[in-house]
């Protein structure tokens, strides 16, 4: 982290440092996530002040090898994602869905209606992202953004041990944040490097990435404000995920939509906005006792349904919980 200091930067005296770090710009990798207008507005800079150091800080993180540069071949871009991180959803079926796991580098959307399984699935990868590579995990920590209270750490305990992992560890490496307003979430989000890097964190999760903005602002008059802001976090989501290397999964509600009078009108709160800046977009549904995972917009996944349970120990195959009941009946 030494070499990434804003006191190395050409041009960045004390003064400046200071400045940037006040307003919540600690170091080279900031620079780059945050943005020359978002720099701008929060220390006074002139904006093309602020664009000329964005740039500088850029070309430091490509001449550190720490971003890819500006032009490269098809060959080389597909030579570094045959290293990108996966994280296993601890399924076979959501593992094929997802083509091995929940990718870094990249924000994956799961929306669906409450009970549909989004939290317990944000909980699962919580506990697998901490095992080890060759068993599926990327033995990294957890900052999980708690924007509806519904992080429970004894469902974490449940699901470490059913993974056979030490809870107390497991609990001890995820990092948890609980916004209050979509404000204070946008803060979280933007103060989000430091904690990246000392815990090193493998997995972002914001639970929920709508909600606070859909509560706050009402009726029409506040819609281009909020779609702005949530424009504005999403692609910050986004930046974050692949400067940091680390996988983001955002979970969205739904709404229905009052038009449509043939097929599932349920419709993901948030619109185009959420839409583009989500690199993978899936649908989690009930049906009866199983739950069914859609994927609805991917770069290179084919779109393709999937069966899941709900267990004890978190999302897990269908045919899993059937081996587990037969096991547990008494025999005559």
């Amino acid at each position: 982290m030494d070499d990434l200091r804003l006191e190395n930067l050409d041009g960045v005296g004390p003064v400046t440092s200071k400045k940037l770090s006040d307003a919540g710009i600690h170091n080279i990798m900031d620079l780059v996530i945050r943005g020359p207008v978002d720099i701008s507005e929060i220390t006074g800079m002139d904006l093309d002040a602020a664009v000329n150091l964005v740039n500088k800080a850029r070309q430091q993180l490509i001449d550190n090898g720490q971003i890819a540069k500006e032009f490269v071949t098809a060959t080389e871009i597909y030579k570094r994602r045959q290293d990108i991180g996966k994280i296993t959803t601890g399924t076979n079926a959501l593992d094929t869905l997802f083509d091995g796991g929940i990718e870094t580098q990249a924000v994956t959307e799961v929306y669906g209606e409450f009970g549909a399984g989004k939290t317990q699935l944000c909980h699962t990868l919580c506990v697998t992202v901490q095992k080890p590579k060759e068993e599926g995990g990327l033995d990294g920590g957890v900052l999980y953004i708690d924007t509806e209270h519904t992080f429970r750490p004894e469902r974490i305990v449940s699901i470490a041990k059913s993974k056979g992992l030490d809870p107390e560890k497991v609990l001890d490496r995820i990092m948890v944040a609980r916004a209050y307003n979509s404000a204070h979430q946008e803060l979280i989000l933007q103060e989000a490097g430091p904690v990246i890097e000392e815990n090193k964190i493998k997995l972002l999760v914001v639970d929920s990435a709508v909600g606070l903005f859909r509560a706050e602002f009402l009726g029409r008059g506040t819609l281009s404000v909020r779609q702005q802001r949530l424009n504005k976090f999403m692609h910050l989501l986004s930046r974050t995920a692949e400067t940091y290397n680390i996988a983001a999964i955002a979970t969205n509600q739904v709404q229905s939509s009052p038009d449509q009078f043939f097929g599932d009108p349920t419709r993901p709160v948030g619109g185009n906005v959420v839409a583009h800046a989500s690199t993978y977009r899936v649908y989690l549904k009930k049906s009866g006792k199983k739950r069914i995972a859609r994927m609805v917009d991917s770069p290179h996944h084919p779109e393709q349904e999937v069966l899941y349970t709900l267990t004890e120990g978190g999302v897990a195959d269908p045919e899993d919980e059937t081996k587990k009941k037969k096991k547990e009946e008494p025999e005559e």
